[in-house]
């Protein structure tokens, strides 16, 4: 969790770029980012020397070399203000752009960044800033984009906003991906997802990621992520980078624009919070989406594409909008029906309004579901989620202390703390989804719903359309012992008033 004090400092920083005359709050982003970046090329390069004195061999794999060692963080902090301005111009940038390899896709990305600080009084204040910012420490660079990312207070175009991270993990948690996966965000914005499923593969896949060759599937072909705004491709490119992906395939695509054809098939797992409630004409629509379902909503139009570009066997897991599960359009319920009968759909996460405040309050849910095309549904695991561990306001204040948030805190939460975030409940009985939660009666939080009733439903896919609320007992008096309770506090009242009276003579 960012800390009091780091958000103090952010806040300075982009004070400061904001009474610098850079209004545009993605472009502030962009260009504290690549400050961010310069700042971990420093660290990581004192890694390597540090590591390079210790062994006594020469350093793996340099980031700076002697014609390049004046362009290094250290280096700039010490200039003076023109001259670190006019460096970072005429020097930094230039190489910057050159680091990734001239096929890289980094490099593709960086190609077009400009460095827009205009003057050196903001630029020194920036470094400043984040000299004294850990970024090396935990995942403080990932809440530093967070953080970031959050002050963007509206929407942008086609309704994309930020996933918060604690739900990515999530579902990156219950989707386990693999060393051998090949993962998508066809809607990647600053690589969110992309970069949590890194995570975990490392974390989680260790001892297999020393093998050479899942070495190198993980650097150059696991992770692949497309978006249609150069900006966000650029912050992405370099969260993958500063998260050790080498080589990840982020790159300009219109998904729904362009047919997928050259991609149809080719990815094991997708991961994706696609943008919401925009409307396309169909003109200008990939005419094979359109085969598949005939639409103009962007949150069908995205589960479309889904199923083309997943491999048979593939898995997805997606947050839509929660009028995907049951509205009654012929295009909505043709879809629906399309997972449950001709794929295999395994669960339906109903999340809390407020997840996904201050951005939107609008109602969402996760789909998973494994392309088959052959059907295979035969029960559907449904999760109520009523918490997420964070207040479902604007504030989004954290309910539980930093060790119980989370999908895997490292604190196991009480009742009163279950009640206040659902995260881990909801990982522990997805794991148990083909087992004791088929057992579970439609009165719980979570319960399995077999595809006939949800067919016998019309395809209808919201929580409410298949819980069972309880009533609580009321223990009900004849009808003979009310008139007698009556007669009895009738008479209490009288003689009350009587006495009353009598002390009042």
């Amino acid at each position: 969790m960012i800390t009091g004090e780091l958000r103090n400092k952010i806040d300075r920083l982009w004070d400061a770029f904001w009474s610098g005359g850079i209004s545009n709050p993605l472009e502030v982003i962009e260009q504290i980012t690549y400050l961010m970046f310069l700042r971990r090329l420093e660290d990581i390069q004192t890694l390597k020397e540090r590591k390079a004195n210790r062994t006594g061999k020469p350093i793996e794999s340099p980031i700076y070399t002697n014609d390049t060692m004046a362009l290094r963080w250290s280096k700039l902090k010490e200039l003076h203000p023109e001259a670190m301005h006019t460096t970072m111009r005429d020097g930094v940038f230039p190489w910057l752009q050159r680091l990734g390899g001239d096929d890289s896709t980094y490099a593709h990305h960086m190609k077009d960044a400009r460095f827009t600080i205009p003057t050196a009084n903001l630029l020194t204040k920036a470094v400043d800033l984040l000299d004294d910012i850990p970024l090396g420490e935990g995942d403080t660079k990932g809440d530093l984009y967070e953080y970031m990312l959050g002050k963007i207070a509206a929407a942008g175009q086609n309704g994309q906003f930020r996933t918060p991270r604690h739900i990515i993990q999530l579902i990156v948690e219950m989707m386990n991906p693999g060393p051998q996966d090949e993962i998508c965000d066809p809607a990647c914005g600053t690589a969110g997802f992309l970069v949590a499923a890194a995570e975990y593969v490392q974390r989680e896949h260790r001892d297999a990621l020393l093998n050479a060759a899942n070495q190198r599937h993980f650097h150059s072909g696991m992770f692949h992520g497309f978006d249609f705004d150069s900006t966000m491709l650029r912050i992405a490119s370099m969260n993958m980078l500063l998260h050790g992906i080498e080589q990840p395939n982020i790159r300009y695509r219109d998904s729904l624009a362009q047919n997928v054809a050259d991609e149809a098939e080719q990815y094991s797992l997708i991961l994706a919070n696609p943008p919401f409630a925009g409307s396309l004409d169909y003109e200008t629509t990939a005419k094979d989406l359109q085969q598949i379902v005939k639409t103009k909503k962007t949150e069908l139009l995205f589960l479309a594409l889904f199923l083309r570009l997943l491999k048979p066997g593939g898995r997805a897991a997606v947050i839509v909008p929660e009028g995907v599960l049951f509205s009654s359009s012929k295009a909505h319920k043709g879809l629906r029906k399309l997972l449950v009968e001709d794929q295999k759909l395994d669960a339906v996460v109903k999340l809390p309004s407020g997840v996904f405040k201050p951005y939107a309050g609008v109602s969402t849910a996760i789909l998973i579901l494994t392309k088959t095309d052959s059907g295979g549904t035969g029960t559907v695991w449904f999760y109520d989620m009523a918490a997420d561990g964070f207040s479902l306001d604007d504030k989004r204040t954290p309910l539980l202390e930093e060790t119980k948030l989370g999908p895997t805190p490292s604190t196991l939460l009480d009742e009163s703390e279950h009640v206040k975030n659902n995260l881990p409940d909801i990982l522990a009985r997805w794991n148990r989804r083909d087992g004791t939660e088929r057992e579970r009666a439609r009165t719980e939080q979570s319960f399995c719903v077999s595809k006939d009733d949800i067919a016998a439903q019309d395809y209808d896919l919201s929580v409410n359309r298949y819980k069972e609320i309880v009533h609580e007992e009321v223990e009900y008096r004849p009808p003979l012992e009310i008139i007698e309770g009556l007669e009895q506090l009738e008479s209490e009242i009288q003689h009350g008033i009587s006495e009353l009276k009598g002390m009042l003579r």
